[in-house]
């Protein structure tokens, strides 16, 4: 999911301007048009939002930086064996940048109208109280769990050279738009720290005081998918241990582990 031929910053300008469209996209649709009176778009429009940004962002950056948009992903592709260990503060940094971005935008365009207050919520992520549902701790962090390792395992399935390469980005967006049908009552789903962040810089207090569940929970699972993905999916292809740099779009020749 790395072309390795483009330079670091032009892989870190890619997962910055992707994960900034993703935040954008995907909590802009939440703050702005999911409640909008009569022709709201709900938590389907919301969901729909979120595949739809990681479909578009995928097909246009992949071809330059695999199309990482999110950190809980790019560490659960390292734990699968399809990422450099070397790259992940560079990319990291880059995604929380990219999402703190992107909700300053949609700061800028929300406070435009009259009523707005990021004491609503901002998007942001949360349990108990702050969960559009009331659930708890708990039940968030099983969630975030699970959800987040199904999407990397998606993610590396939809990637590997045995997979026609057209449809990954498909998938990929698809999957997403899952997991946030069935996860938006529980925390507003995260499944990525960078979207996590984002909101939360804004509105502080309690959403800046439960972010450490929605940092540590998705990498949790990221890597629990990358490693189930890697030991069970690709144990014929390969001795375990054995670290691969795999080609995005499956088109790209293989390049040996630095």
């Amino acid at each position: 999911m790395v072309r390795m031929e483009h330079s670091l910053p032009r892989r870190m300008a890619a997962a910055f301007l992707g994960t900034l469209w993703l935040v954008l996209g995907c909590t802009g649709a939440a703050v702005l048009a999911a409640g909008f009176p009569d022709l709201g778009i709900g938590f389907l429009g919301v969901a729909f939002a979120f595949g739809l940004t990681v479909l578009t962002g995928a097909h246009a950056l992949a071809c330059v930086s695999g199309a990482h948009f999110n950190p809980a992903v790019s560490i659960g592709l390292w734990a699968g064996g399809r990422f450099p260990a070397r790259e992940l503060p560079a990319y990291i940094m880059a995604q929380l940048a990219g999402g703190i971005a992107g909700s300053a935008i949609l700061l800028a365009v929300a406070s435009g109208k009259a009523g707005f207050s990021l004491s609503d919520g901002f998007a942001a992520n949360g349990y108990g109280d702050h969960s559009p549902g009331g659930y708890t701790l708990a039940a968030v962090i099983v969630a975030e769990i699970v959800m987040t390792a199904f999407f990397v395992f998606v993610i590396q399935g939809a990637t590997d050279k045995r997979a026609p390469a057209a449809i990954g980005p498909l998938a990929i967006g698809f999957a997403l738009t899952l997991i946030h049908l069935i996860t938006i009552p529980v925390s507003s789903t995260s499944v990525n720290p960078a979207r996590s962040l984002a909101p939360a810089v804004f509105v502080g207090d309690w959403a800046l005081a439960q972010l450490w569940v929605f940092f540590v929970f998705p990498i949790v699972g990221g890597m629990i998918g990358g490693l189930i993905y890697r030991f069970v999916m690709e144990w014929p292809g390969g001795a375990p241990g054995t670290e691969r740099l795999t080609k995005e779009a499956l088109k790209l020749e293989d390049v040996e582990r630095a």
